[in-house]
Parts: C-alpha cells; sequence; structure tokens
C-alpha cells in the first residue's frame, strides 16, 4: 500500500468550506425529508388503501430493486458530463413523483399501483443520484478531508433517525399520510437548489465517443473484483450485510415482542438509544482513525457492527436487563456501522480514479444491496426451522467473520489518506 497515498497538509475545518456546508445542508434537509416518506408511504397503503402485509413488503422491496440495475446505471452516469446537473435533476425528479401522491390523493384517485410505482422511480432516481454523487464526492473536498466529510454527512443522517421519526408522525397526525409526503418533496426541491449551487472542477467526459455500455460496465466491475481495496471491501460489506439482514428489523422486533415480552414503547426506546450511538459513531470516527488507523477503524467497525446481535440473543432477566440488552446491543452495533461505513466509504474514494467512479459505485451497489433482500429471505426460514435466537447468533457470529476479508487484505495498512500518487 505505500505509494498510493502521499501526505498533505491537514486542511482547515470544513465548517469554513463554503461549497461543503451547502452540500451538506442539502443533504440534511433530504435526508430528514426521507425519514417522512419512510413513514408515511406505507401508512398510504395500510391506511387509505387497506392494504395486506404481503402488500406493504413488495412496496419496500421495490424501492431496493433499483440497486439490481446499478452496475448499468453507474456505467450510464460515468459517460455523462456534469455530475452535479445529474444530480440536481435526480433530486427534482423524485420531487415530482413523490408530488403525485397528495394531488391523487385529494382527486381520491391514488392505488396501491401507483404507490408501487412512486416507490419504483423514486428508487431508481436514488441509485443515479448515488452514483452520481460518488464522483462529484471525490472533488468536492481533498482526499486528506474525505474521512472528515463523511463523519459529517453520516452524523447528519444519523441525526434524521433520531428525529426525523418523530417529525415524520408529528406531519402525518396533523396533515395525514399523503399530505405530509409535500415534506420529503420539499426537501428534494431544496437539496437540488443547495446541490446546483455546489460547483466542483470535475473531470471532462465525452458522452458522444468510447465503448459500449456493456463494456463500461464490466470495466466497473473488473476494477471492483481486481483492486486488492476494492475486493475486500466489498466482500466484507457484503458479508457483513448479508448476515445483519439474517435478523433484520422485522425479526428484531419479533424476537423483542415474542421472546423477551417487551411493550411496543421499550422497543422503541431501545432503537432510540441505538440512533444515538450511530450519531455518536460518525461525529468520533475521524478521531479514532487518527489514533488507530483508518484501516484499523474499518476493521473495528466491521466486528462491533453485526457482534452485538449476540448480546440480544443472550438477553434474559427481569424486563430492565432485557431492554439493557437490547439497547446495548442497538447502540453499539449502531456505532459500529458508522465506524465501518465512514471510513470504509472514505477509503474507497481515495482507491478509485476519475473516470471509473460511478460505474465502481453501480458495481458496488448491485452486488451489496443485491444480497440484502436475500439475506432477509433466508433469516425468515432459518428463524421458522431454528428458532430466533439461533437466527441472532448465526448473524452475529457470520458478521463478525466478515473482518477475515479485511484482515487478509492491503486495508489494515492505511493509517491515513492523502492525494492519490501520479505513479499508481
Amino acid at each position: 500500500m505505500k505509494g498510493r497515498w502521499t501526505t498533505r497538509p491537514t486542511p482547515g475545518s470544513l465548517w469554513r468550506d463554503r461549497r461543503f456546508v451547502r452540500f451538506w445542508c442539502g443533504q440534511s434537509v433530504s435526508q430528514f425529508g426521507d425519514r417522512v416518506s419512510e413513514l408515511a408511504l406505507p401508512l398510504i397503503a395500510v391506511g387509505a388503501l387497506h392494504a395486506s402485509a404481503n402488500e406493504v413488503a413488495l412496496l419496500t422491496a421495490l424501492v431496493w430493486t433499483p440497486n439490481l440495475l446499478g452496475l448499468f446505471l453507474g456505467a450510464w452516469v460515468d459517460h455523462r458530463p456534469g455530475k452535479r446537473r445529474l444530480m440536481l435533476l435526480a433530486d427534482l425528479f423524485r420531487a415530482a413523483v413523490l408530488l403525485t401522491l397528495p394531488i391523487t390523493y385529494a382527486l381520491d384517485t391514488v392505488t396501491l399501483g401507483q404507490l408501487y410505482t412512486v416507490a419504483l422511480l423514486t428508487g431508481t432516481a436514488a441509485v443515479v443520484f448515488n452514483t452520481a454523487y460518488s464522483s462529484f464526492f471525490a472533488h468536492l473536498v481533498p482526499p486528506t478531508s474525505y474521512v472528515d466529510a463523511n463523519s459529517k454527512l453520516s452524523a447528519s443522517r444519523s441525526a434524521s433517525f433520531i428525529a426525523g421519526p418523530a417529525i415524520g408522525g408529528v406531519l402525518v397526525q396533523a396533515l395525514t399520510a399523503p399530505v405530509a409526503v409535500i415534506a420529503d418533496a420539499l426537501s428534494f426541491v431544496a437539496s437540488a437548489i443547495l446541490v446546483g449551487g455546489t460547483r466542483v472542477d470535475e473531470p471532462a467526459n465525452s458522452e458522444a465517443t468510447g465503448p459500449s455500455l456493456l463494456r463500461r460496465a464490466r470495466e466497473g466491475l473488473a476494477f471492483v473484483i481486481h483492486d486488492p481495496v476494492m475486493r475486500a471491501g466489498l466482500l466484507c460489506a457484503t458479508t457483513v450485510n448479508f448476515c445483519t439482514f439474517l435478523s433484520g428489523t422485522g425479526l428484531l422486533v419479533l424476537f423483542a415482542d415474542r421472546v423477551l415480552q417487551l411493550s411496543p414503547g421499550a422497543i422503541g426506546l431501545a432503537f432510540g438509544v441505538g440512533a444515538t450511538g450511530g450519531l455518536l459513531g460518525a461525529v468520533t470516527a475521524p478521531a479514532i482513525a487518527r489514533r488507530i488507523g483508518v484501516g484499523h477503524s474499518i476493521a473495528v467497525g466491521a466486528v462491533l457492527f453485526p457482534a452485538p446481535l449476540a448480546l440480544v440473543a443472550a438477553a434474559t432477566g427481569p424486563t430492565w436487563a432485557r431492554l439493557g440488552f437490547l439497547g446495548a446491543a442497538e447502540f453499539l452495533s449502531a456505532f459500529g456501522v458508522m465506524l465501518f461505513d465512514v471510513n470504509l466509504n472514505s477509503l474507497q474514494a481515495s482507491v478509485v480514479p476519475d473516470g471509473l467512479r460511478s460505474r465502481v459505485a453501480g458495481a458496488y451497489s448491485t452486488v451489496n444491496y443485491g444480497v440484502r433482500p436475500l439475506g432477509a429471505l433466508i433469516g425468515g426460514e432459518l428463524a421458522t426451522l431454528a428458532g430466533l435466537r439461533v437466527t441472532l447468533m448465526v448473524a452475529a457470529v457470520g458478521g463478525a467473520m466478515s473482518v477475515l476479508w479485511v484482515v487478509g487484505s492491503p486495508i489494515p495498512e492505511v493509517r491515513r489518506l492523502g492525494q492519490p500518487s501520479g505513479a499508481d
């Protein structure tokens, strides 16, 4: 790994960087808007359309489905000039699609088919935004600030999970679910305005010439497979995501309710405590990386993210003890996933060359996100056959073993990030 990065002077605080602050504000507003829609869309299905459990599950699945096309969407995005413009258009497209819901609701014509279409279209636009984001972010701040920037962006996302559901609940209660969706649509408009005003020096790209879409997609996938850092990061992230989705939020709630016999309020409290762990992990990730190194932080996060599920599986005793086990596990797990994500995302941004960023991000998300529904399905079967405690233990042990992909790679050698060297 020596020679891949060279050291640079540490820049000033990113809070003095007006471009970053503008972009951070846009993403923060958008994250809080997302929390509203995550609550409102299922409530429209259940309350207004009397959807069944399977129909609600399908609605959730359709939001993730476009990630399976990430390999090709990323290749398409990489060949388009002006990633900032693509991000702006993706935000405005999502706003327009969401605004169809309150309109049709007012006309009493909203249907499940429309909800499914909204989920699919907004999910596709999110993949376009995220694949363009990978290239945009790489030029928004210098490589030495990647960890700090990802920390701040992840912190606002974690904060949205703490306060967002409460804000969404109030809006839904006061305005009804379809009208509350307007808040998310407006958040995308705000994000588009702020992203549109955040100019970065992006490398020029020609959209008229170059290899075919299929070849570009293969090149993105080939880079992920052959680069030792990207390959190890993908194998580790995919393994830990598969294992944690074995238990999933649904089975975890089911375990807390039926086995731990906790009330809905107690379960909500435990998940709230967990969200604060995510915020703390995002905020402290740069300091931890400076102390033990970026690579070691990734390894620690890879273990700390899934391992606390074993605490939940082992929970016993009086109510306060069972609640304590669940709350501690959620806190540690949320802390671990932020430590893992902030540092791994920053490391990967340093590794991928310009011209490949979006297609690499697309290939990465196709595998990493594509395995999640598979993990959920297998987890359901395992819980049926072996029980919830066994499923949680398998998820904890299997997920913690994902760190072996990192240990056997160059990642632990990385102490800090800098500008990629020209020779590399």
